[in-house]
């Protein structure tokens, strides 16, 4: 994993990188939580994120919005700012990883809400993971239709996030019947998934290959299992 830094609209954007052995690997980019409420690229879930991501051979790239860490600039806090930080990192992860031709996007909470900006305005990515995308802070109207398929994953004991709304989220998402979205609810995780780093680990690697390989299917996978408690991640 190497630290790298390239120029932003606000200044350098500070970022870990990690590059896969095949030139040809998928790349993903994950979005860190809002950076006015403490959200750095450090965060545990979106460490948890990178490493399943490497694990599955990916080239990842995560890094910090604008005024947060060695990133330059003033944090924005509104999306205005962090959307375009966004777009930048994701040119520069495609600059630097130039033979592959898959790329995902990935964020946790307000991490979320950024990429799924990003996803509506980028045709090139093929894929997305949500974790507690905050649906009833922000609006995702703008996500319908879907362009891509992707996982969902949220707390059922989230005090910040609602999981019905989530769970509606999903539900809207999949009803484009060449997409296919998964969603996972962990029953017993609250919002900074502090016993849950591991299950949210696990059902990346779990879902994100099947989502890749598989035709693309009209239903959602609504899978409510009772995830067995883990050790600390």
């Amino acid at each position: 994993m190497a630290e790298v830094f390239f120029n932003g609209s606000a200044g350098r954007l500070e970022g870990r990188f990690h590059k896969s052995e095949n030139p040809r690997a998928p790349l993903v980019l994950i979005l860190h939580p809002h950076p006015a409420q403490g959200g750095t690229m450090n965060n545990k879930v979106t460490y948890a994120m990178f490493q399943a991501f490497v694990n599955m051979g990916f080239s990842v790239l995560r890094f910090n919005f604008r005024g947060v860490g060695n990133s330059q600039g003033t944090i924005d806090g509104t999306g205005v700012g962090e959307l375009a930080d966004a777009i930048i990192a994701l040119d520069w992860l495609q600059n630097i990883d130039s033979e592959s031709n898959v790329c995902w996007i990935a964020g946790y909470s307000f991490g979320a809400w950024i990429a799924a900006q990003l996803l509506m305005r980028r045709p090139e990515i093929k894929g997305f993971v949500f974790v507690s995308p905050p649906t009833n802070l922000y609006q995702f109207d703008f996500l319908t239709p879907c362009p891509s398929s992707g996982l969902i994953i949220q707390g059922g004991k989230d005090d910040l996030v609602s999981e019905p709304t989530v769970a509606m989220l999903a539900e809207q998402l999949s009803n484009h019947k060449y997409l296919h979205v998964e969603y996972q609810m962990i029953p017993e995780a609250d919002h900074v998934y502090s016993r849950n780093l591991k299950d949210v680990h696990d059902l990346i690697m779990k879902y994100v290959p099947d989502i890749q390989s598989r035709r693309p299917k009209r239903n959602l996978k609504k899978l409510k299992k009772a995830i067995i408690p883990n050790d600390d991640y």
